[in-house]
C-alpha cells in the first residue's frame, strides 16, 4: 500500500514560531486560495481569542494537494497547557514537522511537544524558520536541536532527520541555506519523501478513533477521527465501541477535507482523516468498528491536571446584571460540556453551585473562563491551586522547568525572586550577546502570580516559558502575596473627592463614578493588611474659600484588572467576578463586620 497517495503530518512548535503562517503558506502555494483572495493572515487561527493571544489553542486539520498526493496537516497548540489537543492530535499522523526559530532555539513547548511525537515512533522533519531574522544563528540551532532528539531519547531513525531553512512569511523554503529557491516545493517535496504514508489495510476490519468533537447547525454532532483501517461508507451500519461497551450505530454523512473545506464523499479508506455526521452518543476516544469483527483501538490517554480552581454563581450584589448565563444549572452544563470537548479539563461538583475545574494550567483556565465570558456567562472564580499526591505517605506536589531569556541587567533580580519561590537554577548560559537563558526547577505554585511581577522586574523585556517536569516532595512554604487590598466599605459611585485622598495608600483598580458595592477590593494596599475604605466620599459644601482649594484634582490612571492579572494576584480569601463587560476583584465574605482582620504574615503563619 506505499503507493497510496496520502501523507498525515502535524506540525509542532513553541509558541510564535511561525507554525500557523507557514501553513498559510502551504494553503496558498497548493492552490487553495487563490493569489488575490490571501487577504486574512493565519486563517487557520480561526477563534477570536487564537487571533487576539496569537497563539494556537485548538488543534484543527486541513489538506493541501502536492503532485497527486493529499497531505493532511494538523496545526497543533504549542503551548503546555493545551496537551490535551497534543495528545489527539498525535493519534491522527504518522510524522510530525518540527519548526524552531532560528534565533530562539528550541524551547519548553518544543520539547514538550516533541518528547510526546517521539514517544509514538512519528517521522520528523525539521525546519529552521525565520531565517530572514538579523540575530538567526541556523548553525548552534540546529545542535541544540540535535541535543534535544538525543536528551530525549530519540531511536538512530529519529536523529537521521531531514533538515530545511524556511521563511514562513514569504512562503519559502531551502534545502541549504541560499540555493536560490522562492517557494515551498522542497519542504512539500520532503513531506512526500519522507513521510511514510499511512500502514493501514482498507481491506481489514473497520476501525476509527474519534480524537475530537465538531458541530453543524445543519447536521448536529461530528466526530472527527482517522480511519486506520478499513473502509467507512456514508449510510452504513457500523459498530460504536465506548467504555461503557459496544452498541450498533448508523454512519450518516462522511467527509474529508480539501483546504479549508469538508468535501463529503461516498467512502473514506485507511489512512484518511475524516468527519462523521449522524452518531449522536460519542466522545473523544471512543471507536467506530466493524459490526461482526469488533476490534476497538486504545483509547487517548492524556497527562494528568496540575492545576484548579473552583468556578460558583456570581452572587455579587451585581449579580445577574450583565449575563444571560447566570444559574448554577447553565454553569454546570457549560462546564460539562467543555469536559466532553476538552481532554484536559476535568471536573468535580463541590456544592449545588459550586464545581471544581481541573487542568493543566492557568493559560488553558483563562481561556475557558474567557470564553465563558464571550458567551455571557457570569460566574466567579477562585485562585488557582495545585493539585498534590501522596506517593508512599509522603506527600508530592507538581514540579515545573522554567527557562527564562532576559537582559543580564536583570539576572539578580530573577534569581532573587525565584528563590524565594523555592526555585532551583539548573543551568545558565550567557551566549555573550547581551542577553542570559536560565534554567530553574520549581514547585508549580511558586508561578502563581510571578509572570506579571517578572515582567516588571525586567521592563517587559524577559520571556518566561515553563514546562511541567513531574512530581516532587513537598517544598515547604511559599510567601504569598505580601500586600493588602483596599476594599470597598459601602456601596455606590466612586468620586474624584475620594480616590484623590485614596491614592497614597497604595495602587487604585477604579477610576471615578464607578459602582462598587461592600466588600469589591478597589485597589491593592501599600501594606500588608487590608483596609476597608470610603471611596465615594464627597467633599463638603462649605462658603468658605481658602487659597488653592478649589486648584483641580489629579488622579493616576486606575490599574484595570484583565482576566490573568486578576487571577494571579488574588488571595485565598478572595474572588474573581467575571461578567461579559466587567472583570472585578471581591472579598468572599463582603460584610466588613464579619470578615476576619488579619495582617497577610498573620495569615500565612497561620
Amino acid at each position: 500500500m506505499s503507493s497510496r497517495p496520502f501523507r498525515n503530518i502535524a506540525i509542532i512548535a513553541h509558541v510564535d514560531h511561525g507554525k500557523t503562517t507557514l501553513v498559510d503558506a502551504m494553503l496558498w502555494q497548493s492552490g487553495t486560495f487563490r493569489v488575490n483572495e490571501r487577504v486574512a493572515e493565519r486563517v487557520m487561527d480561526s477563534n477570536d481569542q487564537e487571533r487576539e493571544r496569537g497563539i494556537t489553542i485548538l488543534a484543527k486539520n486541513t489538506a493541501v494537494f502536492y503532485e497527486g498526493v493529499k497531505i493532511n496537516i494538523v496545526d497543533t497548540p504549542g503551548h503546555a497547557d493545551f496537551g490535551g489537543e497534543v495528545e489527539r492530535t498525535l493519534q491522527m499522523v504518522d510524522g510530525v514537522l518540527l519548526l524552531v526559530d532560528a534565533a530562539e532555539g528550541p524551547l519548553p513547548q518544543t520539547r514538550f511537544v516533541l518528547k510526546k511525537a517521539l514517544e509514538r515512533g512519528l517521522t520528523p522533519i525539521v525546519a529552521l524558520n525565520k531565517i530572514d531574522r538579523s540575530d538567526a544563528r541556523p548553525g548552534e540551532v540546529l545542535d541544540e536541536i540535535y541535543d534535544l532528539f538525543i536528551d530525549l531519547d530519540a531511536t538512530e531513525d529519529q536523529l537521521d532527520f531531514p533538515v530545511l531553512y524556511t521563511n514562513a512569511r514569504k512562503g519559502i523554503a531551502h534545502r541549504e541555506e541560499g540555493d536560490g529557491s522562492t517557494d515551498l516545493r522542497p519542504l512539500l517535496d520532503e513531506i512526500v519523501r519522507t513521510i511514510p504514508p499511512p500502514a493501514g489495510d482498507p481491506e481489514a476490519p473497520l476501525q476509527v478513533l474519534v480524537t475530537n468533537l465538531d458541530y453543524s447547525d445543519y447536521l448536529g454532532r461530528l466526530a472527527v477521527g482517522r480511519v486506520f483501517n478499513g473502509r467507512l461508507r456514508a449510510a452504513s451500519n457500523v459498530g460504536l465501541a465506548t467504555e461503557a461497551g459496544m452498541m450498533p450505530v448508523k454512519v450518516g454523512v462522511v467527509y474529508t477535507h480539501e483546504g479549508l473545506k469538508r468535501i463529503d464523499v461516498k467512502e473514506a479508506v485507511a489512512g484518511d482523516i475524516v468527519a462523521v455526521a449522524g452518531v449522536a452518543d460519542l466522545t473523544i476516544g471512543d471507536s467506530l468498528v466493524d459490526l461482526e469483527r469488533p476490534k476497538p483501538l486504545p483509547r487517548i490517554a492524556v497527562d494528568e491536571p496540575t492545576l484548579a480552581m473552583v468556578f460558583s454563581v456570581n452572587n455579587s450584589p451585581f449579580g445577574g446584571r450583565e449575563g444571560d448565563y447566570v444559574t448554577s444549572r447553565q454553569i454546570r452544563a457549560r462546564l460539562e460540556k467543555e469536559a466532553l470537548h476538552n481532554l484536559g479539563i476535568r471536573l468535580e461538583i463541590e456544592e449545588a453551585d459550586a464545581f471544581k475545574v481541573m487542568g493543566r494550567g492557568e493559560l488553558q483556565l483563562a481561556v475557558l473562563i474567557e470564553t465563558m465570558r464571550r458567551e455571557s456567562y457570569e460566574l466567579s472564580v477562585s485562585r488557582p491551586e495545585i493539585l498534590t499526591r501522596r506517593v508512599d505517605g509522603v506527600l508530592h506536589e507538581p514540579m515545573e522547568l522554567v527557562i527564562i531569556d532576559c537582559p543580564e541587567d536583570h539576572i539578580g533580580v530573577v534569581t532573587q525572586k525565584l528563590g524565594t519561590r523555592r526555585g532551583r537554577m539548573i543551568k545558565m548560559a550567557n551566549p555573550g550577546h547581551g542577553r542570559v537563558r536560565m534554567e530553574f526547577r520549581i514547585p508549580a505554585r511558586g508561578l502563581i502570580g510571578y509572570r506579571s511581577e517578572f515582567l516588571t522586574d525586567t521592563r517587559g523585556t524577559g520571556i518566561l516559558n515553563h514546562l511541567f517536569d513531574g512530581y516532587d516532595a513537598w517544598q515547604g512554604d511559599i510567601a504569598g502575596r505580601t500586600t493588602g487590598a483596599l476594599v470597598a466599605d459601602r456601596p455606590g459611585k466612586t468620586t474624584i473627592y475620594a480616590l484623590y485622598h485614596m491614592q497614597p495608600r497604595g495602587t487604585l483598580f477604579v477610576g471615578p463614578t464607578v459602582d462598587v458595592y461592600e466588600g469589591m477590593i478597589v485597589g491593592e494596599n501599600a501594606r500588608e493588611n487590608d483596609l476597608d475604605v470610603n471611596v465615594i466620599r464627597e467633599k463638603h459644601l462649605t462658603n468658605m474659600r481658602a487659597a488653592g482649594s478649589e486648584e483641580a484634582m489629579r488622579l493616576v490612571p486606575p490599574h484595570e484588572m484583565t482576566l490573568e492579572r486578576a487571577l494571579e494576584w488574588i488571595d485565598a480569601d478572595e474572588l474573581v467576578e467575571v461578567t461579559p463587560t466587567q472583570i472585578r476583584v471581591r472579598k468572599r465574605v463582603l460584610e466588613a463586620n464579619r470578615r476576619p482582620k488579619k495582617s497577610k504574615s498573620e495569615a500565612a503563619a497561620a
